[in-house]
Parts: structure tokens; sequence; C-alpha cells
């Protein structure tokens, strides 16, 4: 049996979430993969994402702005460094476009996806940072709260898209 990805997290470097879903695992890909989907679950409600540019191929650049309700904006490139499409989505933020190096790595995040019997997806979330002082930072962030909270919008989005 292959571990989960929570199973896989090393403690003080890691986070993870894993989520059971009621939406279709199709849904919730184009949720992830299409920029004007995930303009509308990303950011933590009150916040928004204005802009959400996606390449989503290896080697491809996501581009995403999240606004705060006090119109602070929060910026950042990302590049994709695996696509299995419907199952598992990798990136870094620790390149930009084109591969350049950024100035602060924080993370590497695994999204993937698999079938529950109900007909709704297992969603699992890990993030890996390079130092616990990132890790420490990004659990204060509402590291818990605040991906579960988009898990949900996801959720939601992904089922009123219809489909199987």
């Amino acid at each position: 049996m292959t571990a989960t990805l929570a199973e896989t997290a090393r403690p003080g470097l890691d986070l993870s979430l894993t989520l059971d879903l009621q939406a279709p695992r199709a849904n919730l890909w184009r949720c992830w993969t299409e920029g004007a989907l995930l303009q509308r679950w990303f950011a933590p409600e009150p916040w928004s994402v204005p802009l959400a540019e996606l390449d989503v191929r290896q080697g491809g650049t996501m581009r995403v702005t999240m606004r705060g309700p006090g119109g602070e904006e929060n910026a950042g490139s990302s590049v994709y460094l695996e696509v299995v499409p419907e199952q598992r989505l990798v990136w870094t933020m620790a390149f930009g476009e084109a591969w350049i190096p950024s100035d602060n790595p924080f993370m590497v995040a695994t999204i993937a996806f698999s079938d529950l019997k109900d007909g709704g997806t297992r969603y699992e979330a890990l993030v890996r940072h390079w130092t616990g002082q990132e890790c420490e930072q990004h659990q204060q962030m509402g590291f818990e709260a605040g991906w579960t909270k988009c898990a949900r919008q996801l959720e939601a989005l992904a089922q009123s898209l219809g489909g199987k």
C-alpha cells in the first residue's frame, strides 16, 4: 500500500492536511488548473484572488496575487515540478518564472487527489519547508485553518460545476 502524504511528512519541517471532499476529482482538478476557477477559492475569505495565471505543465509558472480585506496584496510566483492530470500537482516557490531562483523559496507543495467509494475525493496536501523556522512561521500564519477553509471553498465550487 502506498503511504499517504501525511505519512511522509517530516516532523518540524512539513505540514499536511487530508480531507474527504464531496466533489468529483475531475471538478477539483479543474478548480486547481483553470485560473478563473482558482480565483474563486484559493484564498480564505474575506481574502480574494484578483490574479491567477497558470501554465499547468512541468516547468510552467503559477502567478497568484491574493488581496486582503484592507487592500493589502501578497503576490507570488511558483514553478510546477510535477503535473499528473487529476491525480497530483507539485509546485515550489523556490523558483519564479523560467527557473529563476526566488528571494524566498519558502515551500514545496504537493496536492494529491484519489477517488472515494461514495463519489467524493480524498484531498491531500503536503507542504515541505527548508527550515523548521519556515515551517513554524507557516503554522503560525494559520496553515491548518486557512488551508482547510480554502479546501471547503474549493469543495463548494467543485460541487457547483456538476458532473460525476
